[in-house]
């Protein structure tokens, strides 16, 4: 394709976007041949978690008849709103009832037991909180969060995010539309709190998840950016001399997916010893913040945010880990105790005066807005705050999740995730044909696919020379695509080395990563012979 395709027009596009050209090359090949169409190009997985979902969809029905309880109009299809009296009592009878015919049934009772007993809930309050929102009939109240769904969340994190290291911190939560969201939300809240200003520098821990790459640079926000990169001869893991970029004061903030994306490596304790005693003795002033999806596939995990929760505003997504990403469910975290409410208060009278306007149709005194707040506020452009919040059926799921999953304290559900990823993994390194050092920081989520690494130590530095000088980037990504009907985004995109490609371990069946670990591996033998062709080497020497 690189003979017959300008690559150079696709150089500014994200990954995500040329990704559509793959899958029309990708398919159009395998339409002509016998080659089947694997698209590995996304992180969507193609597994779901059951328990949860059963649950809900049970409980649904049982919200039903509380609403009806309330008031009944069978002909029309109308009734009232599920009350709370009584409701523990009625819902355990209705799963008594059920539990011969439906296993949800005995799950959900289980469920709503577990949280009244761990967290002292009063169990009908509780109950009315799952049934009223799984209706849907009420606006979020509290906008932020649900009262309870808060709480088992804030517990699911602490497993999530900081299963290796639990720090002495309460967090507040705000419910949102997915990571995507999150980010949406907090990049705004930043700058509208004059905490990020245009012009004003950023770190990026790379490579790293395109739109970090992106936002930054558009008009809104005119962040100078630097890039403190974690490259595999590191084993994806930062230096000394990448901690020491930030100790600039011009850098403001440090941006991290943890464990990366596309690397999938979680920062090492070793690294994280090393970030805290820079934070803390350097840079007592840096914003961190830190995009944990992945981290539910490293055992023990252990977020800078557990690390440094003053300085750090956490991102968490469901999607992954629970096959949920049409669900559209994460989370932004930031302790009670942080440096963004000491910063906003801190700030020059001019800057408060201008900030605190934003606020004054909220609270007669703005000042006493917390920054977690002022991000919900900011999500709905402040004139429409009374109506912010995470749809509460979504909340709902979101309760289910955490509660199905704290339960299960073998973590046989986690194991199973892993073990999958690994399996898939296998089968692509044995495809290719070459050995990769054990790795547990490593969840096996994605991979970079690095032929600079690669060539270079099989091969040897000459090709590797030949190559960068003859072969676009994105000929890689191209040429499975169009040779071998396979789709694997461009790791430049995610400022990945550039002769690189992201390969996604969730999303196709088992036996379709050996198949990709052959096309990678032929598409590294094309250059070789090229390479030795262009030096009238004999091709297979």
């Amino acid at each position: 394709m690189s003979e017959t395709l300008d690559l150079h027009k696709f150089e500014d596009l994200s990954p995500f976007e040329i990704k559509d050209e793959l899958i029309k090359l990708a398919q159009k090949e395998s339409r002509a041949s016998t080659l089947p169409y694997l698209n590995a190009g996304r992180g969507n997985p193609n597994w779901i978690a059951t328990k949860a979902r059963e649950v809900f969809f049970f409980l649904g029905q049982f919200a039903i008849t509380e609403a009806q309880r309330d008031r009944n109009e069978p002909q029309v299809g109308l009734a009232g709103m599920p009350q709370g009296p009584g409701s523990y009592h009625r819902l355990m009878a209705y799963c008594a009832n059920a539990e011969s015919t439906n296993p949800a049934a005995a799950t959900l009772a289980s469920v709503v037991d577990f949280a009244i007993q761990k967290f002292d809930f009063n169990a009908d309050d509780f109950v009315l909180e799952l049934t009223d929102s799984i209706i849907g009939d009420h606006y979020p109240m509290p906008d932020r969060c649900l009262v309870h769904n808060e709480q088992i969340v804030h517990e699911y994190l602490m497993w999530a995010m900081c299963a290796g290291h639990r720090p002495d911190a309460k967090f507040d939560i705000y419910a949102v539309e997915g990571g995507t969201a999150a980010m949406c939300y907090i990049f705004k809240a930043l700058k509208n709190q004059r905490l990020l200003n245009a012009g004003d520098t950023i770190a990026l821990g790379t490579p790293i998840f395109t739109p970090y790459l992106e936002m930054p640079e558009l008009e809104d926000y005119s962040l100078n950016v630097v890039h403190v990169s974690s490259e595999e001869e590191d084993h994806f893991q930062l230096t000394d001399e990448d901690l020491e970029a930030l100790a600039d004061p011009k850098v403001k903030a440090l941006f991290l997916v943890n464990p990366g994306n596309p690397s999938s490596v979680a920062i090492s304790p070793d690294v994280l010893k090393r970030l805290v005693s820079f934070v803390k003795t350097r840079r007592p002033d840096l914003i961190i913040l830190t995009d944990d999806v992945y981290g539910t596939f490293v055992p023990n995990f252990e977020s800078v945010m557990a690390h440094l929760p003053e300085n750090t505003i956490g991102v968490y997504s469901y999607s992954k880990y629970f096959g949920c990403t049409g669900w559209r469910l994460g989370t932004i975290l930031v302790a009670e105790d942080n440096i963004f409410d000491k910063m906003i208060a801190e700030a020059p009278a001019e800057t408060k005066a201008v900030v605190e306007a934003r606020y004054k149709t909220l609270t007669p005194d703005p000042s006493t807005l917390k920054f977690i707040d002022r991000i919900v506020a900011d999500s709905r452009d402040v004139a429409l705050n009374h109506t912010a919040g995470l749809s509460l059926p979504q909340q709902v799921m979101m309760t289910l999740f955490s509660l199905v999953e704290m339960m299960d304290e073998d973590k046989a559900y986690q194991a199973l995730c892993m073990s999958i990823l690994e399996h898939r993994f296998t089968e692509l390194v044995e495809g290719m044909g070459i050995e990769v050092p054990d790795n547990p920081l490593y969840d096996r989520y994605y991979g970079i696919i690095d032929f600079e690494f690669w060539l270079r130590k099989y091969v040897g530095e000459e090709v590797v020379d030949w190559i960068k000088e003859n072969v676009h980037p994105l000929d890689i990504s191209f040429k499975l695509a169009q040779d071998h009907g396979i789709v694997l985004l461009n790791g430049s995109g995610f400022d990945a080395p550039n002769w690189s490609a992201r390969v996604s371990f969730a999303n196709l069946d088992d036996d379709a990563y050996r198949k990709i670990g052959r096309a990678v591996r032929a598409v590294a033998t094309g250059y070789v012979q090229s390479y030795r062709a262009s030096k009238g080497l004999p091709i297979h020497g």
